[in-house]
């Protein structure tokens, strides 16, 4: 019998997931994560998917999720449904029929709604699409994760690439982690796949080097906590446009760092490597 290797990921993750230890006060407060999501194909890549699930399975398991993902853009700022079991959206095409059948249903997220709203200021309003649930950019990495669904997840739009107003809203966020509270940025370290090779995504070539180059760049930036790089990079980044033609993967990273406590300490890397050429660097701040 053929089994996908999401199956057999579920299999030993589920009830490890429901071992761990949740977040109380005693823990502190939670750190801040920029991941790099992939997409369907994380489901079928076993070292990734150990990666990703070992990151969540060192920390306590949070008592609610706020992601920012790359793939909700819009202004003003807004959430998706709060409501427990909201469907999914399915915002991809080409792959296998399995992965339009997934579910990822999680629990009534109000309460994190309330404070989310709660901690803009009168000028930013938050909406909440009652209708929209977790796109890609958020189930994919999360089923990874947290594979049994029992963690309130809420999605929040990307209103801006604005690095210093994405700090900014950050910084509003920072106060959640106090309450177990994960904020997590979802993005893909480089994301140039209109200049991806044949050899790239066969797997048959290292990665392109506009790839390598913008990686090692981040990589140092991220080390020494220099934040006012990083959000110059259209002008400093090597490998752009190239690494990255749009922003929506990369500027997630600053709604992560603006969460931090000290958002210019160097980072903690947790993975990193590619895929299909792609930087899958991820990382998580204190």
């Amino acid at each position: 019998m053929v089994t996908y290797p999401l199956d057999r990921h579920l299999a030993a993750a589920v009830p490890a997931s429901r071992a761990q230890h949740t977040w109380t006060p005693a823990d502190g407060p939670l750190p801040t994560l920029y991941l790099s999501h992939g997409a369907p194909p994380l489901f079928e890549d076993t070292e990734w998917m150990a990666q990703l699930f070992g990151w969540a399975h060192r920390l306590p398991k949070p008592k609610a999720i706020l992601i920012v993902s790359a793939h909700w853009e819009s202004a003003p700022l807004s959430l998706s449904s709060s409501a427990a079991g909201t469907p999914l959206v399915y915002d991809f095409g080409g792959f296998a029929r399995r992965y339009y059948e997934m579910t990822y249903a999680t629990p009534d997220a109000t309460a994190l709604a309330r404070r989310v709203a709660a901690a803009m200021p009168d000028t930013e309003p938050v909406h909440e699409h009652r209708g929209r649930g977790l796109d890609h950019g958020a189930w994919v990495p999360l089923k990874v994760m947290y594979p049994d669904g029992d963690v309130p997840v809420l999605q929040l739009s990307l209103p801006t690439h604005d690095p210093h107003r994405l700090l900014e809203l950050g910084r509003r966020l920072r106060p959640l982690r106090d309450e177990g509270v994960l904020v997590v940025g979802s993005g893909f370290m480089t994301h140039g796949l209109p200049f991806l090779r044949r050899a790239d995504v066969e797997g048959t070539a290292g990665p392109p080097g506009w790839s390598r180059d913008f990686d090692a760049w981040a990589a140092d930036a991220l080390a020494r906590g220099d934040v006012e790089t990083l959000a110059d990079y259209a002008h400093k980044a090597p490998g752009m446009p190239y690494a990255h033609p749009t922003v929506e993967h990369y500027t997630p990273l600053f709604v992560t760092l603006g969460a931090a406590e000290q958002p210019d300490k160097p980072v903690t890397t947790t993975i990193d490597g590619y895929f299909m050429g792609l930087s899958k660097r991820s990382f998580q701040t204190a």
